[in-house]
Order: C-alpha cells, then structure tokens, then sequence
C-alpha cells in the first residue's frame, strides 16, 4: 500500500481517537440515542454543504438512494449506538479491546465475501499482531478492575461485526461519487436514529458550552470530514487495510488524555504502541518483502 495511504489512515485513526474525548463530554448531559443522532445528524448535513460547495451532482437513482440510506444505518446509526450504551456497563478496556478486533473481523468477513479480498497469512499475522498492540495498550485499564456485563460485551461485537460487514458492502458502491455516497448514507443514519432518540430520550436539555462544541466537532471533524476521505481511499487500500484505523485511534485517545487531561502514559502502553505499528507494516507486506530481499 501507498505512504499516502499510510499517511491517509495513521490520521484517520488519530481523528477517531478524538471522538473518546467528544463522546466523555455529551455523555454527561444527553443520552447515548442522542450522541449518535447529534453526530451522524450533523455529519450529514456537512457533507450536503461540501457537496453543494463542490458542485457535484446528486444521485437521481431511488433504488440507489435507499440502497445507501440502508448502509448508513448498518454503518453508522447501528453501531455508533451499541457502543455508547455498552459504555454505561462494560469496563473501557475491555470495549477498547472489543474495538480493536475490527480489522480481525474484517478480514474473515472480506476473505469469505463474495468479490472481496482474500486474506494472506501474512495480513492474519499483522492483524493479530496489531491486535496485541492493542490490548498491550488497555491492558492497565483491565488490571484496575471493572464489571462487564454479558450483553454490554455483546453489543460492543455486535458494532464491530456492522464495521466489517459495512466496509464490504462499500466497494460495491465505488461508482458513487464519495461526497455523495457519505452525505446520503448518514442522511439515512439520521433519519433512522432521530425517532428513536425522540421515543426514548425524550427532548435533550444542553445547558453547557462544551456539550455543543464537541457536538460539533463529532459531527463536522471526527464524521463529515473523515468521510469525504474513508470514501475515497477505502476502494483503493481495501476494507482490511482501512480497518486499521481502530489500531491508530487508541493511540491518539491516550496522547489527548496526556495533553488535555494530564494523564499519564506507562511504559507497558508505549510497548503496545511499537507493537501496532510493526503490526502495521506487517499488514502492509514491507516486513515480508524485507525478509524475503535479504533472503
């Protein structure tokens, strides 16, 4: 794979990382319903603007637009619920852990996906090995303790199953201009997650600055920003590939946590970041193309 698209996924990742500290400060004065219909409500009304700003042309196709409204929902209105409500009852490390199994997810569903990418044992290998990373990571939240419920743990799978099955559900839309395919996917999250945030949650009470500036920035920075890219590099680099962003996010959740809330970083979670990123050319082919050059 391209350093472009390298370069592509390490900030990706970063930017999701962020979305630990957006999704801590909503949590406290609105619901999870309505954390996931604020984001993907706001995300897709940012994309309508870039594409109005871009002057691309709007898909006339009603099979196609309810074809994208469904991917929104497996993609985001789904999954961008599980996880906060799991959040309330699991520990965080264990829904870290659960996250990072995405690209482990991925890659079995793309290798028996009909049309998707056959997993090597060299990628299987990097996945594990970013996996590891990973739990590396978390692992002194683990050892601090914590209640997981059965059903919470579930749920966290449950979103990552939807991540995987989404990613391959996307290539099958490559013909679709990017900017379009993300404005009418998240258009079919909100209108989907809205109603339910409403029968559930009732009418949301925000009373706090920083409850709307995190709104904001979830829904135009860590959604509507890093869709414009996913979309346009994921048919390139492959679902697999793309799915090590959730190796990335970790990383940045624990570097904001040092610099924004004094947080410190232990040497076991500086190991784990090493690991990731060996994990991360491993997936990429570089270790086995340097081993098999000096062999």
């Amino acid at each position: 794979m391209a350093l472009r698209d390298w370069v592509w996924i390490v900030l990706l990742g970063a930017i999701w990382g962020c979305s630990f500290i957006f999704n801590a400060i909503l949590i406290r004065e609105i619901g999870p319903l309505w954390v996931t219909s604020s984001r993907v409500g706001i995300g897709a009304l940012g994309c309508w603007l870039v594409l109005a700003a871009l002057r691309k042309p709007v898909p006339r196709d009603p099979l196609l637009w309810l074809q994208l409204g469904g991917l929104g929902i497996i993609a985001y209105a789904m999954p961008f619920a599980l996880f906060p409500m799991a959040q309330a009852h699991v520990a965080s490390g264990v829904a870290a852990i659960i996250n990072a199994l995405t690209p482990m997810v991925t890659a079995v569903i793309s290798h028996f996906w009909i049309g998707g990418e056959k997993a090597t044992p060299t990628k299987f290998t990097g996945v594990a090995i970013g996996f590891a990373g990973a739990a590396l990571l978390v692992s002194p939240a683990l050892s601090s303790g914590g209640d997981s419920q059965l059903w919470a743990v579930l749920a966290c799978l449950g979103a990552t199953l939807c991540y995987a099955v989404s990613l391959n559900i996307t290539r099958s839309f490559k013909h679709v201009e990017a900017t379009a395919l993300a404005a009418i996917a998240l258009s079919g999250a909100a209108i989907v997650s809205i109603p339910f945030a409403l029968l559930f949650e009732g009418v949301p009470h925000i009373a706090r600055a920083e409850t709307w500036g995190a709104m904001l920035a979830i829904g135009l920075l860590s959604t509507a920003f890093t869709f414009q890219i996913m979309y346009r590099i994921l048919p390139r680099v492959g679902a697999t590939n793309f799915a090590t962003t959730t190796f990335i996010a970790p990383i940045s959740a624990l570097i904001l946590g040092v610099t924004i809330l004094g947080e410190t970083i232990l040497p076991i979670q500086l190991l784990g970041m090493g690991v990731i990123f060996f994990g991360l050319l491993f997936i990429d082919g570089r270790i086995r193309r340097l081993t098999l050059g000096r062999a």
